[in-house]
């Protein structure tokens, strides 16, 4: 049915100064690269309403690229042969366009383009602008708009002033914390410190704000204070931008649904462990309908049909994540809320719920591997429970995306422990059957040196938490040996550790290096507890678990205690420089990739809805300055004692290069050997083949260097 904009249209006007302006690119009739990975990665598919061709990003150009393939051939091109990462991909439900949101230079400030699916017509819709950024939003159901969330710049340059570098006379950073004015502007609305506040079932319905959508705040000189705004565009470029919600301070906005006749809209926004779904009245701008939510997939749900029921991946009121129904009445209110599936100790991972509503797809977390389903959904009766469960037996361990065919059918990206990422196709019988473009399992690494396949390993904390991990053996190692080991940290700290195939820890392996990969309190996939069990002052605690975990290996006797290292990306950075400071006798050395140094500097240097969601988890940089100083690596720099590597993206705004930088200048000042490599073309994650390659040899040097080890030949 197609979309009645009339109620939308009344929102529209007057649109905001900051709505997006569409930019034609010109065509690109580049043919295929001439150079093509055998060693690639294929993942996050959507598939034509027609199930007959995949669109997908594939890193076999040596950068993650939009592709488009034959869903039952081996036939694949390449659609968009820019050199700028592809991070999201979205076929249109009419299918005359395929959405995707790319990476300039790696960086956070993404941006938002259409192609048709022969590869003409390609522009930007949304973040081009200087200083903007764009995420990916849903299409509406009859592909005549997509949803785009734009975020504002922040007024106050100084308050965040990006990526950056340190001049070489610059001062570490801040003596007393302090990180500017900024903060007490942009309070907004995250929720900090303390346990989440989980409402009884009953509230939900009732005491609703009137959230309407407005422009964000301005300053008298008429400039956006900063926030995040969701619009919904047309690809034609033949309607004027339609402003749906927009939130000053605002830490996260994903439109995920916009009900069959467009009065509906179901949103997701709030920071880091206090996620909300918000279901908006589009007409009045009233929210009908809120429930706190899972953070994880963006995607939480979808209304049905007759946007009389709304399904969703929740963890209200409930330590794992499961799938929720709720029935609305007519105004959008919530009727009745009820558990439609859930397991015991396992969280629902990933939701998806085609366009013919007859069954959803449910992907479960079990400890870190996948276990794949789907499930029939009431047709009839809103009352009638769930149909007939049917369980998919899986080649490799874990789902990372799942993508229904809008007829019937199923396409979904695996990876795994000894094999690249690729996409498989389910139509049949939910039997699982690898699309042609898709890298081989015998292509995962070079000859004669296969992946290893990790064990599940638990450990327990000082404090009695039990913690859970995956250890990796040395091929060839006598098992009655100690090793040398790498303690890996995983970013977020919400981020979990899953049995798939990572480059790094198999160049580390064949030089004969075990790697332990943890999940330290914090992380996910046990609980909203433990995801929680790092707040506040909780976070010495997981700074402790890393030493536990260390011990716990050294005393089992998979690691020389003499030959310990720590290593880690994002958080996991500031995880191993806090553990370097903290336990400077443990370890021998470490790998700091993209870590902060400093909570301070992070604060006044990272984006503005970053920060807004990472003071949710870490705490606020004004009331809770002392905690933060105390929590910094560098508050307790004269500790440190192991030589440390540091690695960062040149145009990382998320945790900005000074972060590295700093740390690195102190510890040379204190007579310890340090080393930063800077990544060109990269933002917070490397994305690039010969970036990932220097990168992972430059860390399996370092290691070697200091730790020493029983390599294996390499071929």
């Amino acid at each position: 049915m197609p979309l009645d904009r009339s109620s939308l249209r009344r929102r529209s006007l007057p649109a905001p100064a900051q709505a997006p302006v569409p930019v034609h690119l010109a065509p690109v009739f580049a043919a295929d690269p001439p150079t093509l990975l055998t060693a690639h990665g294929c993942w996050y598919p959507s598939v034509d309403p027609g199930g007959d061709q995949v669109a997908y990003i594939c890193d076999r150009a040596g950068v993650p690229q939009l592709w488009s393939g034959s869903a039952r051939g081996g036939e694949a091109h390449v659609l968009d042969a820019d050199p700028d990462p592809v991070t999201e991909v979205s076929w249109s439900p009419d299918g005359r366009w395929i959405a995707y949101t790319s990476a300039p230079g790696g960086g956070e400030h993404t941006r938002v383009l259409v192609v048709r699916p022969d590869g003409t017509g390609r522009r930007v819709l949304a973040g081009a602008e200087p200083g903007a950024a764009a995420h990916l939003g849903c299409w509406t159901r009859d592909g005549a708009a997509l949803a785009v969330t734009v975020a504002q710049p922040s007024a106050d340059a100084g308050a965040h002033s990006g990526a950056g570098h340190l001049p070489e006379d610059a001062s570490p950073g801040p003596a007393d914390g302090t990180t500017g004015a900024a903060w007490t502007e942009r309070d907004g609305h995250a929720t900090l410190l303390g346990p989440p506040h989980r409402a009884e079932p009953g509230p939900y319905a009732n005491g609703l704000p009137h959230l309407v959508p407005a422009p964000p705040a301005a300053t008298a000189d008429g400039a956006a204070s900063g926030g995040l705004a969701a619009y919904l565009l047309d690809p034609d470029g033949t309607r004027a931008p339609v402003l749906l919600f927009s939130e000053a301070g605002a830490a996260s906005l994903r439109v995920c649904d916009v009900g069959a006749e467009g009065r509906f809209v179901l949103l997701r926004r709030g920071p880091r462990g206090r996620r909300e779904a918000l279901l908006l009245d589009a007409a009045s701008g009233r929210t009908t309908f809120r429930l706190p939510v899972a953070d994880g997939d963006p995607w939480i749900g979808r209304l049905s049909a007759d946007s009389r029921t709304l399904w969703l991946r929740s963890d209200a009121d409930r330590e794992f994540a499961a799938l929720l129904r709720a029935r609305l009445d007519g105004a959008g209110a919530l009727q009745d809320l009820s558990v439609a599936a859930e397991r015991h100790e396992t969280a629902l991972d990933l939701l998806s719920l085609p366009e013919h509503g007859g069954w959803a797809l449910l992907a479960w977390n079990v400890h870190g591997a996948s276990e794949l389903e789907t499930v029939g959904l009431p047709t009839a009766d809103p009352d009638d429970g769930l149909g007939p469960h049917h369980r998919s037996v899986l080649p490799h361990e874990v789902v990372t995306r799942m993508a229904p065919v809008g007829r019937g059918g199923l396409f979904a990206a695996l990876s795994g422990s000894r094999r690249r990422p690729g996409i498989w196709d389910l139509t049949s019988d939910f039997a699982p059957v690898r699309t042609g473009w898709s890298a081989r399992d015998e292509d995962a690494a070079p000859p004669g040196r296969p992946p290893v396949s990790p064990v599940p390993l638990r450990c327990r904390a000082r404090d009695g938490l039990m913690l859970g991990g995956w250890y990796y053996r040395a091929p060839e190692r006598d098992p009655g040996r100690p090793a040398p080991c790498v303690i890996h940290l995983h970013g977020g700290p919400e981020e979990q550790e899953r049995p798939v195939f990572n480059p790094l820890y198999h160049e580390l392996l064949t030089r004969g290096m075990d790697v332990f990969a943890p999940d330290v309190r914090g992380s996910s996939g046990w609980g909203r507890s433990f995801v929680d069990a790092d707040l506040g002052t909780g976070r010495f605690a997981a700074i402790d678990d890393v030493a536990d975990c260390a011990a716990h290996v050294v005393t089992h006797g998979y690691a020389d205690p003499l030959r310990l290292a720590v290593m880690g990306r994002s958080y996991g950075g500031y995880l191993t420089m806090a553990s370097l400071v903290w336990h400077p006798d443990l370890f021998r050395t470490g790998v700091a990739v993209c870590g902060m140094s400093d909570l301070a500097t992070f604060f006044a240097g990272t984006e503005p809805w970053i920060a807004q969601s990472a003071a949710a988890k870490y705490g606020h940089p004004e009331r809770d300055r002392d905690l933060l100083r105390d929590l910094s690596p560098m508050s307790r720099i004269d500790q440190l004692r192991a030589p440390v590597l540091a690695v960062h993206g040149e145009h990382d705004t998320n945790v900005p290069p000074t972060e590295s930088e700093q740390f690195v200048r102190a510890a040379r000042e204190r007579g310890v050997p340090a080393e930063l490599l800077t990544l060109r073309n990269e933002g917070h994650e490397f994305l690039r083949a010969d970036n990932r390659r220097l990168y992972r040899r430059a860390a399996a040097d370092w290691l070697e260097q200091h730790l020493g080890s029983a390599a294996l030949p390499r071929s």
